[in-house]
């Protein structure tokens, strides 16, 4: 389950005057979570067929186009991400002209952490990220993150199928799209199983280094 929120600003001089639209992608759930969201009022979007973190996120980025929605919000379905925090994106993105808004565990390092393993990978992922692009952005595996318009036409086009996240900003990066970081409080997983193993961590690692570096290669 990928909860997500799209938002409509009414006036950029007004930060909290924005219109949200809560939206769950069910890549195919068993556990009845889709029929609980529905059960609250909000709008899920169900695949026919598992498609994978890369695919649901995809699907609610063209959804949010669709409706024409300046802003769309992505948010693990862990409970990792405190809902209260978003503000802090959109907000950022009005200050700054961002088109892309990462929530960053790092910068302050108040909130859960992750693991010390999964904190290594995330500084060599940094690193790659600094040399393929120049750009130096901490929580780069974070799936707590806002796209602007151009990136949501980037995406809806072409979008990473497996853990997207790193190798999506390099791919929004060779598009010119300016990236910031927020510092955003994130809580430990509250239900639900990493896919990242023990053991996948390395078949994750060669894989991620893989596809950064087909993303910085490929045509635009």
């Amino acid at each position: 389950m990928l909860p997500g929120l799209f938002a409509n600003l009414k006036d950029c001089s007004t930060q909290s005057a924005f219109t949200l639209l809560p939206v769950v992608v069910n890549d195919c759930s068993r556990d009845g979570s889709a029929v609980l969201a529905r059960s609250l009022g909000v709008n899920v979007l169900n695949l026919p067929s598992n498609l994978g973190i890369g695919g649901a996120v995809q699907t609610g980025i063209k959804y949010a186009l669709s409706k024409g929605f300046d802003y769309c919000i992505q948010m693990d379905g862990d409970g990792q991400h405190p809902p209260a925090e978003f503000e802090k994106l959109i907000s950022t993105a009005i200050k700054t002209g961002a088109d892309v808004v990462i929530g960053s565990r790092f910068l302050t390092g108040e909130g859960f952490q992750s693991t010390f393993i999964r904190r290594l990978g995330i500084k060599y992922f940094h690193f790659l990220n600094r040399v393929l692009t120049g750009k130096s952005i901490h929580d780069i595996t974070s799936g707590y993150r806002l796209l602007g318009e151009k990136a949501m036409k980037l995406a809806a086009n072409y979008y990473p199928d497996d853990y997207p996240e790193p190798e999506s900003l390099v791919f929004f990066s060779k598009h010119g799209l300016k990236i910031v970081e927020v510092p955003v409080t994130m809580h430990h997983r509250q239900g639900g199983k990493s896919s990242i193993g023990t053991f996948a961590s390395v078949y994750y690692w060669v894989k991620v280094t893989a596809a950064m570096f087909y993303s910085y290669i490929r045509k635009q």
